[in-house]
């Protein structure tokens, strides 16, 4: 098990992972109370200046040399070949049924990263509750919902995901004083 998927699977109720621009984000989500970070391009710099798990979004191509825990993929086998290769976790991006169902039966992965069109004019977070209602037990589920509010999040702990990607704009009141009731 790898450092990402360690923090989101032993973590008590969700994990939120904060997506960050650069080192001062990076400290800056850490102290608000962040159980991982997410990088697009400043990877190397985000893992210098925090310790907490990393997960990079550039795909795996991009990762070469990054010094993060895990990588966000489509489904896509080279790809996932290529991380696995470079000794990353793999995160696999579905965003509907079918990508979910080909993901499952071609690559098998530990987490899932649930995404919506952020475009759509369906509520975000019931997208990705539906999409939720497919994954199997035991795997990882994190939801991607940018703009979460605390409810949003304590929606998404009740229903069983393990971990929520939002942006870092006010983290510290998207985490939970306690485990909600279930």
């Amino acid at each position: 098990m790898s450092r990402l998927s360690q923090a989101i699977a032993e973590g008590d109720g969700i994990s939120i992972l904060v997506e960050v621009a650069d080192a001062a984000g990076a400290h800056a989500a850490e102290t608000q109370g962040a159980d991982g970070l997410v990088a697009h391009r400043s990877a190397s710099e985000v893992r210098a200046s925090s310790q907490l798990p990393l997960l990079h979004l550039g795909g795996a191509i991009a990762a070469r040399g990054v010094a993060a825990d895990a990588v966000v993929v489509g489904p896509d086998l080279a790809l996932w070949d290529e991380a696995n290769a470079l000794g990353l976790e793999c995160v696999v991006r579905v965003s509907d049924a079918d990508e979910l169902e080909r993901a499952l039966e071609q690559l098998d992965p530990e987490i899932l990263l649930l995404s919506a069109d952020p475009d759509s004019e369906d509520d975000l977070l019931e997208v990705l509750l539906e999409l939720l209602h497919d994954v199997p037990a035991g795997k990882l589920a994190i939801a991607e919902l940018r703009e979460a509010t605390a409810e949003d999040v304590a929606e998404l702990e009740r229903a069983g995901v393990d971990a929520v990607l939002v942006s870092a704009e006010n983290v510290t009141a998207l985490i939970p004083a306690e485990p909600p009731e279930v």
